[in-house]
């Protein structure tokens, strides 16, 4: 996870900086930052509200899911688009193709969580009907399935298996949101001493046990807690479930205010294009500065100048981010067309899994601009050909 950039006054270098190396102690900041759980959390509820809707109108679930992936990877597709003229342009410009796939892969980034999201969006029906029949013993079972998947990575250095973490952890995360909607969750004191047991857990298990202390990001060559996701994350995800379902009440007394109720549902409409454009917008901030000469790039990385200038350096890219969130957020909005049949099945979810795929390819390795190289023309295929399989329009308006 870069956090910003340094150019060396001796060498004139532009070197990329991980704040979590440079000042160790800013890993426990991330048990605050790494809010992938409440993403999840969110997404399990809102998966939950419109399965439930489905099933009353007698919608079925191949015209249920081409709704899901149309409003989940819409938006994604103009980012892809995007990038790849912009890799064409530096690698055709003379730019190195290491450097523009290190480039475009900080850019993409973002969309990993597309990658596992539409997977269990795809897997939300048996999920959402497990929880319905056996409630938290459902979710038992993904917690001790990512356990078990630890124990083999540490006990056995099993790395392949690992991968599946991307289903056990996110899915018990996601389960959540299911408890959340059905209002199983229990009452504030319950919901407290559920966050209290958690954080226990994770405190015991980084501290005494295997785990690294970042919740985010992966300092130096150890294992890490995000790529690919451990056990930690879940426990962080029931801390989190705990502390805000626990001041749910207060919170929604607070939404009774005409104002915050605005801004909650305007954020809300266009958080995710907020999400999948941070890293682009801060990109283009960085290279605008790096060709003004290294405006505000020059400060000894962990310095106190330095800390002082991350202050306009998120406060910057936040401004430039709005306007482009408020104009690029209509795509997250637009609904299918009206009448369009959905694909069927056996195209929706190969062509899914091939979108998956194609991001998780980018978001690992970036694209490097050469038109003839699987790792620009390959990936950009993958993404689109699978998007032209799930009923994905490419018409931007």
């Amino acid at each position: 996870m870069i956090t910003g950039a340094f150019v060396d006054p001796q060498s004139g270098d532009y070197v990329s900086v991980l704040a979590l190396e440079i000042v160790p102690w800013t890993e426990w900041l991330t048990w605050l930052f790494q809010v992938m759980p409440v993403f999840f959390m969110v997404g399990g509820y809102a998966n939950a509200v419109s399965l439930e809707s489905a099933l009353a109108r007698g919608v079925e679930y191949r015209t249920w899911l081409a709704t899901r992936l149309h409003r989940l990877l819409r938006p994604m597709l103009l980012l892809i688009l995007v990038w790849t003229v912009i890799a064409g342009l530096l690698f055709a410009g003379g730019i190195r193709a290491e450097s523009v796939q290190f480039i475009t892969r900080v850019a993409l980034l973002p969309t990993w969580f597309l990658a596992i999201y539409t997977m269990i969006v795809i897997l939300a029906p048996p999920s959402h009907a497990a929880w319905r029949r056996w409630g938290y013993k459902s979710l038992l079972v993904y917690l001790l399935l990512a356990a078990a998947t630890d124990f083999a990575f540490f006990a056995s250095d099993w790395k392949l298996p690992n991968w599946s973490n991307y289903f056990w952890v996110w899915l018990a995360v996601h389960h959540l949101g299911y408890a959340w909607r059905d209002g199983r969750q229990g009452n504030p004191v319950v919901l407290l001493a559920v966050a209290t047991a958690a954080l226990g857990a994770l405190v015991l298990a980084v501290v005494w046990g295997p785990y690294p202390v970042a919740m985010a990001g992966s300092p130096g060559d150890g294992p890490s807690n995000s790529l690919p996701p451990k056990l930690t994350l879940a426990a962080l995800g029931m801390v989190q479930f705990g502390v805000l379902l626990a001041i749910e009440r207060p919170m929604r007394r607070l939404l009774e205010n005409p104002r915050l109720w605005t801004a909650t549902v305007l954020i809300n409409s266009m958080i995710m294009t907020v999400y999948l454009w941070h890293m682009s917008i801060l990109l283009l901030l960085l290279g605008a500065s790096w060709f003004a000469g290294g405006i505000g790039l020059g400060l000894q990385p962990g310095s106190i100048d330095w800390w002082w200038a991350r202050i306009p350096w998120v406060a910057i890219p936040a401004l430039l981010l709005l306007p482009a969130a408020i104009s690029l957020s209509p795509l997250e909005r637009m609904p299918r067309p009206t009448g369009a049949p959905a694909p069927p099945l056996w195209r929706q979810l190969p062509g899914a899994a091939l979108v998956g795929l194609g991001i998780s390819l980018t978001a690992l390795f970036g694209i490097d601009g050469n038109p003839l190289s699987p790792a620009n023309t390959g990936i950009v295929a993958l993404v689109l050909g699978g998007a032209w399989m799930c009923g994905i329009t490419y018409r931007f308006r």
